[in-house]
């Protein structure tokens, strides 16, 4: 019942569907560390059952083989029992022939006795080799499940972190956008445009200006030839003559003049 019971659960662990666990779980990564704990420990238990199991065949293989020798013993026994007896009985003393022949056949009835036990072993003794070996298969199996629980553990996990990291990046380019007018960024760029605006205001304010002080230099030009003309007429002569007067370069430094 015991072996029924242990090789009973490694096959149901050996055809455990892992998927199917793994696509129920809600937080992968703890469930993943709890499976792997659960079947290494497992493992653990049917190791140790199978090493119980293992010990009690080696104990009946022991047991079968000192029937054997035991058997062999004997039967060589009553052999030497018997010529013993046949030696005496050729030298005429029947009376300890007798006796040698006696332990002969005691001899032989335990050659008989350790025959039928070695014998009545061998089925249960091929049983538990079977069962033993069905055990250890079952044992590989799992190891080799657990490998492969493993693996998979790793892959879903990177899956895992791979999926949060793009989720992370997707969140984060869709709370950029620029083309939104009413985003931080359109409104930065609507002050931006209203300065460089302002700037633009001012130089050309700035370029008028320089023109009105030109122009005023200008009209300070003509009032001064005004008043120059008129100061001329003041000091006796016609009006085209001031302006002869006032156009006229100025005469050349002669020497001695």
């Amino acid at each position: 019942m015991a072996k029924q019971s242990i090789f009973g659960r490694i096959s149901t662990l050996v055809r455990a569907n892992i998927n199917a666990m793994l696509d129920s779980a809600e937080d992968p990564q703890k469930m993943l560390d709890q499976l792997v704990r659960d079947y290494t420990n497992n493992i653990a238990d049917a190791e140790s059952a199978i090493a119980e199991t293992i010990g009690n065949l080696r104990l009946l293989e022991r047991d079968h083989q000192e029937d054997v020798q035991a058997a062999t013993d004997w039967g060589s026994k009553a052999l030497a029992a018997s010529k013993k007896a046949d030696q005496l009985r050729s030298g005429g003393n029947a009376t300890d022939a007798d006796k040698f022949d006696n332990l002969a056949k005691v001899a032989l009835q335990r050659q008989i006795e350790a025959e039928n036990s070695a014998k009545a072993a061998e089925p249960q003794l091929a049983s538990q080799t079977k069962t033993v070996d069905q055990l250890k298969d079952g044992l590989n199996g799992m190891k080799q499940k657990l490998q492969e629980l493993k693996a998979k553990a790793a892959e879903l996990v990177a899956r895992q972190k791979t999926a949060e990291a793009q989720n992370k990046v997707a969140d984060a380019v869709k709370s950029i956008d620029v083309m939104d007018p009413t985003s931080d960024l359109s409104r930065f760029e609507d002050k931006i445009r209203r300065e460089e605006a302002l700037a633009q205001g001012k130089q050309e304010l700035a370029a008028s200006s320089l023109d009105a002080q030109f122009n005023q230099l200008d009209d300070m030009g003509e009032l001064t030839e005004v008043e120059a003309r008129l100061a001329a007429l003041k000091a006796g002569g016609s009006a085209a003559a001031a302006a002869a007067a006032i156009d006229a370069p100025s005469a050349p430094y002669t020497p001695g003049a």
